[in-house]
């Protein structure tokens, strides 16, 4: 543990939560004072775990918002991004009907006596463990949601982009069986044109994002028809330029944002 203190210039509870992440993954067995992989080909499975800790503090301060936007004992969508994943953990135990197409997010709450999750199945996407395809799709036209909550790849003035198309059809077909739309994006996503057009901004009911959104970016949100909430959150956390955290409680990346 003390090596991977000097190496990588964070706190060991930093370090001890990072792995904690990567163990709930299946990536690694934790050892005493340190951790192996559980098997040879974990590596190829890193892209989610390294998404999860990138701007971890925002991640959170957007889920926290997002909870409390949320009702007792309705239906909600989640898809398979890493902030959907830290608002599974903030509504874990409640009574809720969660339908979600990742297998992270229902894998999380699956043990809640109070969470009814339910999965909509199809071929597992092995980036990010979420199901795609006709399948998916098909399943969902027989549910009826609350509120949709969609994390994304990218968000400009353009719309919400997102890493393929399999990816946003699906995403497609939640938006049109909720009631409302949520978008949830931290300040790292504005300015990134992905490679597929999940929809227009109009078409969402609500952004939230994260107080580290910069002026210009400001500008162009608060003239939307949608309502824009900037989830606050504390200064020692905050994400500092190229990716690093205040030194109190930075959050160890592993690798660059994605969703």
């Amino acid at each position: 543990m003390a090596e991977f203190v000097q190496i990588l210039g964070v706190s060991e509870s930093t370090i001890r939560r990072d792995l904690e992440v990567l163990e709930e993954q299946g990536l690694i067995k934790r050892t005493y004072g340190g951790a192996v992989f559980v098997k040879d080909t974990a590596g190829q499975r890193l892209a989610f775990a390294e998404r999860e800790t990138t701007a971890e503090a925002e991640k959170e301060a957007i889920a926290r918002t997002i909870a409390e936007m949320i009702p007792e004992n309705q239906t909600i969508l989640l898809n398979g991004g890493t902030t959907c994943r830290q608002i599974a953990r903030v509504i874990s135990g409640r009574y809720l009907s969660v339908v979600t197409n990742s297998v992270p997010v229902a894998s999380l709450l699956s043990s809640d006596l109070g969470t009814e999750v339910t999965i909509v199945g199809g071929y597992v996407y092995p980036r990010t463990g979420v199901a795609l395809g006709a399948m998916a799709c098909g399943q969902l036209d027989y549910v009826g949601a609350t509120q949709a909550v969609l994390s994304c790849a990218g968000v400009t003035e353009e719309g919400a982009f997102n890493l393929n198309q399999m990816m946003v059809e699906v995403e497609r077909k939640m938006m049109t069986v909720a009631r409302e739309v949520i978008l949830a994006v931290d300040h790292t996503k504005f300015g990134i044109r992905s490679v597929v057009k999940l929809c227009g901004l109009d078409e969402v009911d609500v952004i939230v994002t994260d107080t580290g959104v910069d002026e210009a970016t400001r500008a162009w949100l608060d003239a939307l028809e949608a309502k824009v909430i900037y989830a606050e959150v504390a200064e020692e956390r905050v994400t500092r330029p190229g990716g690093g955290a205040g030194v109190a409680a930075g959050p160890g990346e592993f690798g660059e944002a994605n969703r």
